[in-house]
């Protein structure tokens, strides 16, 4: 029997313990996994319904309306009008080969598209059976419980159990600009409107500020988002910047293809040949010479390579930053977690002016607190047990303890912040329970932290009634600065400037070690304010002491730096820690090697726009920053026209900076989903190597795309010569409209794909950013296009020529024309697969993919010239070894002579990338 609830009415007008009774859920366990399931089942995904993709009438109904294509059509009729019904079936066939094609390509970039856009959905924070977790909010059920806060997007309606300060930005769902602020005691009339409803928080809403618990009470459609039918903003098909210029490019070679099929239908009738066999041609060759395909064949080039990425951990959320990627010149990264591995582990505690050293590594609890060598109890020192309550009541992360089986050795994981965790580890190991210590100093009110003050502040009620208590963590010399007093052998005395000093000394020689360092102080209130303000309450404070921690550098990070620098990519660390923090982590990395390039928030403040734009490019490190700099730091940057800037960042204050930047980088396990929103790309595991892996890969599609555009275009302008070099010299254009349109749809389009999907040149790492303007077929390109088309059609002009001259019927010198042209592209494609480099270099059979294009379409070539049926519609003749032996040569011509190009431009003209290094190293 099913006994699953209903998505509520009207829960804004229940209880919070009321709409859990309707839900049949406890807020402290959350549903079971299999009851999630369950409801997954009977009230589907969390997501709003979408306009349907196009069917497949009206996909092929889109192919059918271009406008080469209805030229073949008509072509087609024609043919059946005056009874070439050979020609009119084999036109047939290509029209509906093409259409095919287009679907398929259509629909394989559509599907790429929308799995890229599942993937980027926003995630939420779910109690499941006992134990919070990050899920993605399509998976979300009413009745889950939720966490959300600062930077969060609501991922469905949700009834709140529990609110600390939460505001929301409801302006997508009320148009009201201002945010909303929450309490989930709030008592609302069942007939409220969205905007009255104080207790609830919508989907597709984002939390401004503090933090809230809530049950999902409606998910997709039913909710107030889904009633109105307003879609989440997400991922966009969007043409990118590539695909318009391709575009371009082909309606200008598309007019100087009909140019040149108008000139070869004029020669073909001056000379009297056949008007319905030169318009075929004519059209055919129009047809051939436009690489139409290009678009779809980019998209999926883009989507592969964006499936690449994300197994480097880089998730592109907009296409046209792949172009972007390979232009980078500026890392600008995050410390925390993206330079470093955000397991952050307390070191040491200044307290009771004393020194204590702390034993263990990670989140599990062994370990101990020593000092001068002996482990210590807690209320020996009633300072350091102060501070770490403190540290416990100041907090927000949870200490989960885990085992899959019962006997087994339990694992430790920290749900929330990695610096908050290492706080309850290393509480833990004085012996203080979170648990326990919140229900004995219950918390009140809370101001949460913010990068603007650098600290966080809760307020307690004392256990014996005698007042309340705000518990204090911030960054030391802002803690240090709102302190008069200071808490030190069991006493509270007037802080001296000598003391000041000496706990400043201490912070710098921490700093120095590349430790963070949290100052912890307390103040004793009398009441509650209604509203918390951290004007009053952060101030006179008693100083507790220090705790330092060690959050070591990503091991892959140095190796990824010096990997960036090689290929002429600047990385630049941004970080709110201090000047010798950030410097101790910068020369471990080697970032800097002494401590020059280091520039502080305070110093850059000082600065002007003009000042700060011309020292930037000095800068490797910029310390105790706030997000609020980022954007001047990116500004500054892309002062220099020359840049392309990524910049990464996690939260809400940090989305103006990577909206600005070329390429926003948002954390994915860190990062808000407002900071993942206005990011071009989310790292998957926060890691500053995987920016690196990105850019690599976005350097090597954009030289893929490069590569088959090269290759079609070749390929194409080879095609266009030998008919208008035929048509002159023979008075017909040697290739038959069918072999023309055999060519572009069969023979170039295989290896063209092929070449999508190379793994890059073996130095795309070692060569500088290319330029933003410089165009996709650049000169060195055009030359070799000239070279190819021009060896091409001397091999296919001069087979056909030699087997005239030995006696050979006409039928059977066109058939070693043809079979030449075809065989000498797909040997050539193998060529193509460097710009630079000789096949040899890079590994002749090394793309599988390759040899399986070029496999398939020589094997479909071979049909056409031996079954018999096939050989009337496709004007051939079925060979002989000898035949075969004879134009072997010539296949291999046009191969030949690309090597030989591309050694002798090697020399003659330098690559653009050689010449910038030059220039950089002059």
């Amino acid at each position: 029997m099913n006994t699953s609830p209903a998505p509520l009415a009207i829960p804004h007008a229940e209880t919070a313990e009321a709409v859990l009774a309707m839900l049949q859920v406890d807020s402290e366990i959350g549903l079971s996994q299999e009851e999630a399931q369950e409801r997954i089942n009977r009230f589907g995904f969390n997501e709003l319904q979408e306009e349907p993709p196009p069917s497949l009438v009206q996909r092929v109904w889109d192919q059918l309306r271009e406008f080469l294509v209805i030229i073949l059509i008509v072509a087609c009729v024609i043919s059946v009008l005056v009874g070439e019904l050979g020609d009119a079936a084999a036109i047939l066939a290509i029209v509906i080969l093409n259409t095919v094609i287009g679907v398929v390509q259509e629909s394989r970039a559509e599907n790429a598209l929308r799995s890229l856009k599942k993937l980027a959905s926003p995630e939420a924070q779910v109690l499941r059976a006992g134990h919070w977790q990050r899920l993605l909010g399509r998976t979300l059920v009413p009745g889950d419980i939720i966490l959300i806060e600062t930077g969060n997007y609501v991922a469905a309606d949700i009834r709140l159990i529990d609110t600390s300060n939460l505001r929301v930005d409801e302006s997508a769902l009320t148009g009201e600009s201002v945010p909303a602020t929450k309490r989930s005691q709030a008592e609302v009339a069942p007939e409220a409107m969205t905007g009255e409803r104080p207790n609830m928080a919508f989907m597709s809403t984002v939390v401004t500020y503090g933090r809230g618990k809530g049950v999902v009470v409606a998910t997709g459609m039913q909710t107030a988002v889904g009633q109105i039918a307003q879609l989440l903003s997400g991922y966009k098909e969007v043409e990118t910047p590539l695909q318009r210029r391709l575009d371009e490019m082909g309606k200008v070679l598309g007019i100087a293809a009909l140019i040149v099929s108008a000139i070869v239908f004029g020669i073909g009738i001056y000379r009297q040949r056949d008007p319905l066999d030169m318009f075929l041609t004519a059209i055919s060759l129009a047809i051939a010479a436009v690489p139409e395909g290009l678009p779809a064949i980019v998209t999926i080039c883009l989507a592969l390579g964006v499936q690449r990425m994300i197994k480097r951990h880089a998730l592109v959320r907009n296409l046209p930053v792949i172009e972007t990627l390979g232009s980078a010149t500026v890392i600008c990264s995050d410390k925390t977690g993206t330079l470093t591995q955000n397991q952050m582990t307390i070191d040491a505690v200044f307290a009771d002016g004393r020194v204590f050293q702390v034993s263990g590594k990670g989140y599990d609890p062994a370990g101990e607190i020593r000092l001068e060598g002996e482990a210590i109890q807690g209320p020996d020192f009633p300072g350091l047990e102060r501070l770490m309550q403190a540290a416990v009541l100041c907090n927000d992360a949870l200490w989960e303890e885990h085992r899959s089986s019962a006997g087994e050795k339990a694992t430790w994981s920290i749900v929330g912040d990695p610096t908050e965790g290492a706080l309850l580890v290393a509480a833990g190991k004085l012996g203080l329970d979170r648990q326990a210590l919140n229900a004995t100093y219950p918390r009140l009110a809370e101001i949460p932290f913010d990068s603007t003050r650098k600290r966080m502040t809760t307020i307690h009620a004392n256990p014996d009634g005698s007042g309340y208590v705000a518990s204090v963590k911030g960054a030391t010399e802002l803690v240090l600065e709102l302190s008069d007093r200071i808490y030190t052998g069991r006493q509270v005395m007037a802080l001296s400037g000598a003391q000041r000093e000496e706990i400043l000394r201490l912070n710098r020689l921490w700093a120095s070690q590349a430790l963070r360092i949290l100052a912890f102080a307390y103040r004793p209130i009398s009441e509650v304010p209604d509203e918390p303000d951290a004007a009053s309450l952060e101030s006179d404070l008693i100083f507790l002491g220090l705790a330092a921690m060690r959050d070591p550098a990503r091991e892959e990070v140095k190796a990824a730096i010096a990997i960036a620098q090689a290929a002429g990519l600047q990385t630049v660390m941004i970080t709110g820690d201090n000047r010798e923090t950030a410097l101790a982590i910068a020369k471990e990395l080697q970032l800097v090697i002494d401590d020059q390039g280091v520039m502080t928030g305070s110093e850059l403040e000082r600065m002007g726009d003009e000042e700060l734009a011309r020292r930037v490019d000095q800068v490797k490190v910029f310390a105790r920053v706030s997000p609020e700099h980022k954007l001047r730091i990116v500004e500054a940057l892309q002062a220099n026209p020359d840049h392309v800037i990524a910049m990464t960042g996690d939260g809400v204050n940090d989305a103006p900076a990577l909206k600005r930047a070329h390429i926003g980088v948002a954390m994915g396990i860190t990062g808000t989903d407002v900071a993942k929103e206005m990011a071009d790309m989310v790292l998957t595991d926060d890691n500053y190597a995987s920016i690196v892996a990105a850019i690599e890969e976005g350097r090597v599609i954009y030289a893929n795309i490069r590569k088959f555009v090269f290759f079609l275009l070749s390929c194409n302008a080879g095609e266009v010569l030998i008919v208008l070099a035929a048509t002159i010299a023979f008075g017909f254009p040697l290739l038959h409209p069918i072999q023309l349109l055999w060519l572009n749809l069969v023979t170039d389009g295989l290896p063209a794909v092929a070449l999508g999907v190379e793994t890059g040149d073996p130095d795309i790492m070692t060569r500088p950013p290319r330029p933003v303007r410089e165009p996709i077929i650049n000169r060195r390109m055009w030359i070799l296009i000239g070279i190819q088309a021009i060896v091409d059609a001397s091999a296919t002009l001069g087979v056909y020529g030699m087997a005239l001259m030995a006696g050979e019927p006409a039928i059977v010198a066109e058939t070693m024309a043809f079979t030449t042209l075809v065989c000498a592209e797909l040997v050539r494609a193998y060529t193509s697969r460097s710009e630079f480099h000789s096949v040899f270099t890079i590994g002749v059979f090394k793309n599988r993919f390759m040899v399986l294009a070029t496999g398939i379409s020589l094997l479909l070539l071979l049909v056409v010239m031996y079954v018999p049926f096939l050989q009337p519609l496709f004007y051939t003749f079925p060979l002989s070894l000898r035949d075969w032996l004879k134009i072997l040569p010539f296949i291999f011509l046009p191969a030949v002579g690309a090597e030989v190009a591309k050694l002798v431009l090697r020399h003659l003209l330098p690559r653009d990338d050689d010449k910038r290094n030059h220039a950089a190293a002059c």
